[in-house]
């Protein structure tokens, strides 16, 4: 009877053994596949400026990853005395260690798991952590992998993985990033008691947070140390030493965990975009080194300007301005802010520095009008004369008023343009002729989907809502800042950019090469940067002057028709002193170092710019500027070859 008892008992068991066999293979078989690169983190995509420091980082997990060879081997058995102490002895699953917590969870209130290093890496790597998720099929091929992964995988390698993989709360994945952020030191830096500290908490990263928990956050630390001397990894009084010290030693202030700060956040977002254009590169998750040619100062020096009161006098916070600077010998944009008293809570938001909706008037004249008039020869001098006199734009009927209806009769080029005429300016674009105006522009990266005459003083434009290239035409600050920086530049244009250097996570090098090409003679530019220097010594800017710097520059007032002037009349915010009124108000200046374009105004076009508002455009661009000019030298251009100057005008000699 007993021998019968037996067999069948011992039936059972080999059938049940044979049943979970089958089960386990049968689950196992729909196992994922070990795919590298869901092992391997992908660290944030962290953004420097032109000095190589620091800017930001971005991603979906702040992260930053450690080497094999940069991980002390105090942090490996830290995390092992408390996680796996076998982790060295098993391969991938350790059946002593599932019996142990089986043993143990069923004498005690508390839990204790089973799994190994190995399969939490693999559950942190390949499946939801979610506790309601933990189902049989689950950790039946979470252990298949992770026996699989140990055939494949040194330990260092597996460890190391874990290391990159986990989670240590506000925001940190990876213990490199956590040892950073909560310590300000490398792994390799930490003492006992901070390493106890990052190994104990990625079982439950909110609730052993030093900031938020401190009691909970030390009890954890302690019992990683406790298990340390179990272990015979650290002696007595190593431990004890550790537990003595408070959770708080060489604790972090908490950061701001704001990815972007606010006064980088129109800089970035352009980063971001000619990164995904040149590469298809998803900035968010791709895990790149991004350097700019961002000058941090600088671009702090614009916000300030922009936000305080300390610069520039703005009549309210709606009241707007964007500015873009670029370099003119390299063509990178150094600084750029899309607007001022911008939400803060706000990520990517609107850039009205790159947008092409508003009108720049005027400072079109010298590259729409007199540019190519110089190019192909109808001006041969800077004195030629033209007349400001009674005309209708070309195949209308429809008159050109100056800003001030009056008429100066015969005048020189030179003094057309520093009194900033509209009727000599509309005069010498029927002459050049739209499309050679067109091509001359878009040798200078601005677009136009047609040009009519108005365009001889305006920017404005109508292409095709439907055309997805609609943002693209016309002026902005960007575009204008580049254009005149081919002027300071003997005449070559360079696309703006931003993006100096792209290192993937793997570590290859991507150097994105400025594209640039001749837009205009040098002479042309030269006469053009002449007459421009006298715009803002004996034009319409005289208080842009800043002493002793060589610079050229030029306004923009856009206009408002019959009907919407009526309706600006209508929004103004105080009495009237009879001046112009303007939806827009610009100006773009250049140095032989810096282009720097700037747009002002509201939001709502009906709200006019007018009386002192007319001149904060320019105010910003003086204060910036005289800046700029602080922090390097100021030569003056150099007349070129095919040039003579005849008393105070020049004249091409070829």
């Amino acid at each position: 009877m007993i021998k019968w008892l037996l067999i069948s008992v011992f039936t059972l068991i080999i059938l049940g053994f044979s049943a979970g066999v089958a089960l386990f293979v049968y689950y196992a078989k729909d196992a994922p596949p070990l795919e590298k690169s869901k092992l391997v983190s992908k660290p944030s995509s962290v953004f420097y400026d032109k000095d190589g420091q620091v800017l930001a980082d971005l991603g979906v997990e702040k992260r930053e990853l450690a080497s094999t060879k940069d991980i002390p081997l105090t942090l490996v058995n830290a995390i092992t005395s408390i996680e796996d102490h076998r982790f060295f002895k098993h391969r991938g699953v350790d059946p002593i260690r599932i019996i142990s917590s089986v043993v143990h969870n069923t004498q005690n209130d508390s839990t204790q798991g089973g799994s190994t290093l190995t399969q939490q890496l693999i559950k942190l790597s390949f499946f939801s952590t979610k506790t309601k998720d933990a189902t049989i099929e689950r950790k039946a091929q979470e252990a298949w992998m992770a026996v699989n992964l140990e055939r494949q995988k040194t330990k260092e390698e597996i460890i190391t993985y874990y290391i990159n993989k986990t989670y240590l709360g506000n925001g940190y994945y990876g213990m490199l990033t956590a040892s950073k952020s909560y310590f300000g030191k490398e792994l390799s830096s930490l003492d006992l008691s901070q390493i106890a500290l990052l190994a104990g908490m990625p079982q439950a990263p909110n609730s052993y947070d030093p900031y938020a928990h401190p009691e909970a956050a030390k009890d954890r630390r302690d019992m990683v140390l406790r298990s340390m001397y179990r272990y015979k990894t650290i002696t007595k009084q190593q431990m004890n030493e550790a537990i003595a010290k408070p959770i708080t030693d060489g604790l972090q202030p908490k950061a701001d965990n704001k990815s972007i700060p606010s006064y980088l956040d129109n800089y970035i977002k352009q980063v971001m975009h000619e990164v995904q254009d040149k590469t298809g590169l998803d900035v968010a998750t791709a895990g790149l080194k991004i350097y700019t040619p961002l000058d941090n100062a600088a671009q702090q020096k614009l916000w300030d300007i922009f936000n305080t009161d300390q610069y520039v006098h703005f009549p309210d916070d709606l009241f707007q301005v964007a500015s873009t600077i670029v370099d003119v010998n390299s063509g990178a944009v150094i600084a750029q802010l899309g607007g001022r008293k911008q939400p803060t809570d706000v990520t990517f938001g609107l850039n009205q520095a790159v947008q092409t909706n508003r009108d720049w008037g005027s400072t079109m004249k010298p590259i729409t009008d007199y540019g190519p008039a110089y190019e192909d020869g109808i001006y041969k001098s800077t004195g030629d004369i033209i007349g400001d006199n009674w005309y209708v734009y070309p195949g209308t009927n429809i008159p050109v008023y100056d800003w001030d209806k009056l008429y100066q009769g015969n005048i020189t080029v030179r003094r057309a343009l520093w009194g900033s005429r509209n009727i000599p300016a509309v005069k010498t674009l029927a002459a050049v002729g739209l499309d050679n105006s067109q091509k001359f522009l878009e040798g200078l990266g601005i677009h136009y989907p047609n040009m009519q005459y108005s365009n001889a003083i305006s920017s404005n434009n109508k292409p095709d809502d439907n055309d997805p290239k609609a943002q693209s035409y016309g002026a902005s600050s960007e575009k204008m800042a580049a254009a005149y920086a081919a002027l300071g530049a003997g005449g070559v244009y360079t696309e703006p950019y931003y993006v100096n250097k792209i290192v993937d996570s793997e570590g290859k090098e991507t150097v994105l090469k400025p594209v640039r090409s001749r837009a205009m003679k040098e002479t042309t530019a030269y006469m053009i940067t002449d007459m421009l220097k006298g715009v803002i010594t004996n034009g319409t800017m005289t208080n842009g002057i800043i002493p002793g710097l060589n610079q050229a520059g030029k306004t923009g007032t856009s206009n408002y028709d019959d009907n919407a002037y009526q309706q600006a009349m209508a929004n103004l915010d105080g009495p009237y002193d009879g001046s112009s009124l303007a939806p827009d108000e610009n100006f773009v200046g250049y140095t032989p170092k810096y282009s720097m374009a700037v747009w002002s105004g509201y939001k709502n076009q009906m709200t006019p710019v007018w009386g002192s508002k007319l001149y904060l455009a320019l105010d910003v661009y003086r204060e910036m500027m005289t800046y700029l000019a602080s922090t390097t030298n100021n030569p003056d251009w150099t007349m070129p070859d095919g040039i003579k100057k005849v008393g105070s005008e020049l004249t091409l000699t070829n």
